[in-house]
C-alpha cells in the first residue's frame, strides 16, 4: 500500500503537467476564426481597450481608413501594376460593407480608425533568412484603433502573386475583428 501511493501521486501530477502544456501550447497555435488557418496569420487583441465600442461603431459604419502599400524593391513588383492604394481602398471599403447594418445609427462621433498596408514579398532581398520567408507573395497588416487605443492588430499572408486573394485575407481580418467576444 505504501508503494501505492507514490505512483498514484507521480500519476495524478503527470496528468496535471500534460494538461496544463497541452493547453499551453494550444493557445499558441489555435487561431480563432477558420478564415486563420488559411494562411499564416498573428493577431493581437487588446483587452484593456474599448473593443464592443469600437466594434459597435465600425458596425454602424463610423470608420476612417489610412492605407499604404510596400511593393518590392529588389526584385519587379507584381503588384505595382495591378493595385493601387487607392484600389485597395476601394476593395477594403465593398469588405467593409458586408458587416455595416443596414439600419445603422451613429450614436458616437468617435469613428474607428482601420490603419493597413500591403507589403509585397521581395523575393530577392538579401535580408530573407530561409526559403519560408520566399514561399509567400506578401502579408497584410491591419492595426484597428478606437479612441487613440490599438483594439486589434492582425497580420495575414497573402499567397497568389497577382494579387488576388488580397479580397479574402482583407475579409479575414475584418471578420476576425468583429468575431472578439
Amino acid at each position: 500500500m505504501s508503494k501505492i501511493l507514490p505512483i498514484i501521486g507521480i500519476a495524478i501530477l503527470s496528468f496535471v503537467f500534460y494538461g496544463v502544456f497541452t493547453q499551453a501550447t494550444k493557445s499558441i497555435k489555435s487561431k480563432r476564426v477558420e478564415c486563420q488557418t488559411k494562411t499564416i496569420t498573428f493577431e493581437k487583441i487588446n483587452i484593456d481597450a474599448p473593443i464592443k465600442e469600437a466594434i459597435n461603431s465600425l458596425k454602424n459604419g463610423n470608420y476612417e481608413i489610412i492605407s499604404d502599400i510596400e511593393y518590392s524593391k529588389y526584385m519587379k513588383s507584381n503588384l505595382i501594376n495591378i493595385l493601387s492604394k487607392e484600389q485597395s481602398d476601394e476593395k477594403l471599403k465593398k469588405v467593409l460593407e458586408k458587416y455595416i447594418s443596414s439600419n445603422s445609427e451613429i450614436t458616437s462621433d468617435k469613428k474607428v480608425l482601420i490603419n493597413y498596408y500591403i507589403y509585397e514579398n521581395d523575393k530577392e532581398d538579401s535580408g530573407k533568412k530561409n526559403n519560408d520567408a520566399k514561399s509567400y507573395a506578401g502579408y497584410l497588416v491591419f492595426e484597428f484603433k478606437y479612441d487613440n487605443k490599438l483594439v486589434y492588430k492582425i497580420q495575414t499572408d497573402y499567397m497568389n502573386l497577382d494579387g488576388n486573394d488580397i479580397d479574402d485575407r482583407m475579409d479575414c481580418a475584418v471578420n476576425s475583428f468583429i468575431s472578439i467576444n
